[in-house]
């Protein structure tokens, strides 16, 4: 459908801009005057980018999670208020900030206005609204408890935004004295090795390994400086490309989980979400195997995501989730244990959601002994730089006072 650019008036007088989607410009204008506004002005601008493109939606007209999680309040409390959806949707619009996603919010009204329920229009758009969240939106439309689903997705969605926050707290300290290394080190090699260069060539002797490789280190960075820096950005580049393909994606994620301290922390954030996630699709009506379908795009690592999709398809072959789970070798014996409880007593979902917050627990203590978990790793690497440096400084002054005092005494 083409785009319209538009201005409007409320019943108060007040003016908006921007723009929609339509068949028509007579169905754009009855669209507002359905919802009460007059408009004023509406050109057809041609049908532009489209909005369901999650990597310009990301890079260039993005949503943060935060502005998903007062929407989904929003909405929550309105319709717990009795205000009718379309009505919900216009007031939520005119509060929002964001241009893009006032767009992307009038362009769901237009489609519900239509006919088309609320989560089949948040569908085309991926990249704001999650698979798990129009899954949850359509549970809740079919039942008639969509309140209490929006309440269940903004618990997620704060869930999630817990989990991010934790992630940069853990990993900003160790970051910073990677970045604060990776700077001093060239630096130290361009500003304080040719001080000593010119007085080690005064001698007619040979310098250390170590020294001579400072040198070397020096003439690549004073030289070639444009070229190390471009190709770090081109690695950076093809590591992202590369470790998104679909043959290397489960390789890498298989790597971060072996990785020392920060492996244990991944895992755990990723089966919490697994636990969290399965157990709130499932409160809300959605069948095991298909919350599993659903899940597996959310936990964040390709290997748990084909794990569980092994489980979804053992489950609906008549298995038990926790024989699969266990046949897997990749969950721990405290989760296979509470979901064998759950199968049991047939209280999965309760029983996932207490794995949830097991982990959230464990996921709290990691990041809060991290400091000391990371430290002597970072201590390492940092007494590895300063006693190479050392050792290419002093190493020839060593050897020239050994040769003095050995010219003196003849």
């Amino acid at each position: 459908m083409p785009n319209f650019k538009y201005k409007i008036r409320d019943k108060y007088g007040k003016a908006a801009t921007g723009t929609i989607e339509g068949e028509s410009k007579e169905a754009v204008a009855s669209h507002f005057k359905n919802m009460e506004y007059t408009p004023t002005f509406i050109e057809e601008i041609g049908h532009g980018l489209q909005s369901a493109d999650p990597f310009f939606e990301k890079f260039f007209k993005g949503v943060k999670l935060e502005e998903l999680i007062i929407f989904t309040r929003q909405l929550m409390t309105l319709q717990a208020a009795g205000v009718p959806i379309l009505s919900s949707l216009g007031s939520i619009r005119e509060q929002l900030e964001n241009k893009y996603f006032k767009e992307i919010i009038e362009k769901i009204l237009y489609d519900v206005e239509s006919g088309i329920s609320l989560s089949e229009s948040c569908v085309k758009y991926p990249g704001i609204f999650p698979e798990v969240y129009t899954h949850m939106l359509a549970a809740g439309e079919a039942s008639g408890q969509l309140e209490d689903i929006l309440k269940k997705l903004g618990d997620l969605l704060e869930h999630e935004l817990d989990i991010r926050m934790k992630v940069k707290q853990a990993t900003r300290y160790p970051l910073l004295v990677l970045i604060a290394i990776a700077i001093a080190f060239p630096l130290a090699v361009i500003f304080i090795i040719p001080r000593f260069a010119d007085l080690f060539k005064s001698f007619n002797t040979a310098l250390p390994i170590p020294t001579r490789i400072l040198l070397g280190l020096n003439y690549i960075f004073v030289h070639f400086w444009f070229l190390i820096i471009s190709g770090l950005i081109v690695f950076v580049y093809l590591f992202r490309k590369v470790s998104k393909m679909e043959h290397f994606r489960p390789v890498w994620d298989r790597l971060k989980l072996k990785m020392p301290v920060f492996g244990q922390l991944f895992l755990k954030i990723a089966l919490s979400r697994f636990a969290k996630i399965t157990s709130i699709l499932i409160t809300s009506g959605i069948p095991i195997v298909s919350a599993l379908e659903i899940v597996k795009g959310s936990v964040g690592n390709r290997v748990i995501s084909d794990s569980i999709n092994n489980i979804a398809r053992d489950i609906s072959k008549g298995n038990s989730m926790a024989l699969s789970m266990k046949a897997s070798g990749l969950y721990p014996g405290i989760v296979i244990q509470m979901v064998k409880i759950g199968e049991d007593t047939g209280q999965l979902d309760n029983l996932l959601m207490r794995t949830a917050e097991y982990y959230d627990a464990q996921i709290d203590y990691t990041v809060k002994n991290l400091a000391v978990l990371v430290e002597p790793m970072l201590i390492l690497v940092l007494g590895v730089m300063v006693l190479f440096l050392a050792l290419g400084i002093f190493l020839p002054m060593w050897n020239l006072s050994h040769l003095y005092i050995r010219m003196g005494g003849l």
